[in-house]
């Protein structure tokens, strides 16, 4: 993830770069410190990917019967872009997002007709429970079925927070650009939604490893994901 001093995640609401700063650095570090990351996709949730996306609703040719299961378009050895959609609520046109195959992770109650489109568009799709919520269960699906066990979870703040109530969080990747947006109430980084006296994060702890200033005083911070130590006493 990229945020603002105080963990912001909008670009547009940040203060610009100081004077003599080079402009698009938020853009430049954000792709090339993720190549470094090594991964084999990315996910993020549905308003995210919508955005990307930009695709329009479809009437599929024909609708044919057993679409129920995990299915599997022509990958051609291309990274993932997973969708977490658990209403199929995203249309795409195509199999691809910038180049990377998409698969678009449901709940069992979406209509059939929506899973012909994607079956039309040449899109993968797998479920998660009948919520579309059991993301450990399509994390697994995920692994097996294309073979990939590293993915970049890219927000926004809602996917992340329910990421992080389940455990699947093993590093955060987070690049603090030396700008401030200020204003209460803006999406962060985690956005978990749930009842006041929750802790998404319980059981875990924050393992620093990796600190890196770039161009214009971005500062790369990587911290693994540990299960804390009880605490006696």
């Amino acid at each position: 993830m990229g945020s603002s001093i105080d963990g912001r995640l909008h670009p547009s609401r940040w203060t610009p770069a100081a004077a003599g700063i080079q402009g698009g650095l938020v853009h430049r570090h954000y792709e090339e410190t993720a190549v470094r990351l090594d991964a084999q996709g990315w996910i993020v949730g549905r308003t995210t990917m919508a955005e990307i996306a930009k695709g329009v609703p479809q009437t599929p040719a024909c609708v044919p019967g057993d679409l129920r299961g995990t299915h599997v378009g022509a990958r051609k050895g291309r990274d993932l872009a997973v969708a977490i959609d658990p209403h199929g609520k995203v249309h795409y046109g195509r199999d691809d997002v910038g180049g990377d195959h998409v698969v678009a992770v449901l709940g069992e109650d979406v209509p059939d007709a929506y899973l012909a489109e994607l079956r039309e568009d040449g899109v993968s799709y797998l479920f998660a429970g009948r919520d579309g919520r059991d993301l450990a269960g399509a994390m697994a699906t995920l692994g097996a079925t294309f073979g990939v066990e590293t993915l970049l979870l890219e927000g926004g703040g809602i996917i992340n927070g329910a990421f992080l109530k389940a455990g699947l969080i093993d590093e955060v990747s987070l690049l603090v650009s030396p700008a401030v947006d200020g204003l209460a109430g803006v999406p962060t980084i985690f956005e978990y939604h749930g009842e006041p006296n929750e802790r998404p994060a319980a059981g875990k702890a924050l393992r620093h490893f990796h600190t890196e200033t770039l161009e214009g005083g971005t500062v790369w911070l990587r911290y693994r994901v540990e299960d804390a130590e009880p605490v006696t006493g």
